[in-house]
Order: C-alpha cells, then sequence, then structure tokens
C-alpha cells in the first residue's frame, strides 16, 4: 500500500461513528521501518491549512481495520490520541 492510498481514505471512529477527516500525514519510526500514528487535520482544517486547533494524531495501536474506502480507528472519550502540538520533535 503507497501512502498516497492512505491520504484518500475517511478516517471514522468505531466508538461514536464520527467521521474525524482523512490522513494528511504519517509519523514513521525509520529504525523499526513502521508507521508510528496517523494524522488528521482538526475539524475546520482543509487539507492542513485554513483552520484552528491542533491536528489529531493517533497511534497505530488504536487503526482496527482499513478498508478500501475508510480507515477505522478506535478512540474512546478518554482521548487516547494526542494532537499534534503534544508529541515530541524527532
Amino acid at each position: 500500500m503507497k501512502i498516497t492510498d492512505f491520504q484518500s481514505k475517511d478516517v471514522i471512529n468505531i466508538v461514536d461513528g464520527k467521521k474525524l477527516g482523512v490522513i494528511t500525514d504519517l509519523e514513521l519510526d525509520l529504525r523499526q521501518g513502521r508507521i508510528e500514528s496517523i494524522v488528521v487535520p482538526a475539524s475546520g482544517k482543509f487539507f492542513g491549512f485554513f483552520g484552528g486547533g491542533a491536528d489529531i494524531i493517533i497511534p497505530w495501536r488504536n487503526i482496527v481495520k482499513i478498508g478500501m474506502d475508510v480507515v477505522l480507528v478506535k478512540l474512546d472519550e478518554s482521548r487516547s490520541y494526542r494532537p499534534a502540538d503534544e508529541h515530541e520533535p524527532a
């Protein structure tokens, strides 16, 4: 699967059925050769531009299923993801 394939998929939270948006970026662990998390822009942003709020960083462990059109994630109310401004610099 190519990174561009990810960017065309909607991200849906299976806990509440809410559409979170589309993947705009990935955080990679180059030493391990794996995806650490996916990045979804906060609501109101358009392709990462024109809007307020921090991006949503969703850890790979929260991805339940990657389908043809959607990525299903499990995010509970305790906000198991972290806003982009809280992650450590690479």
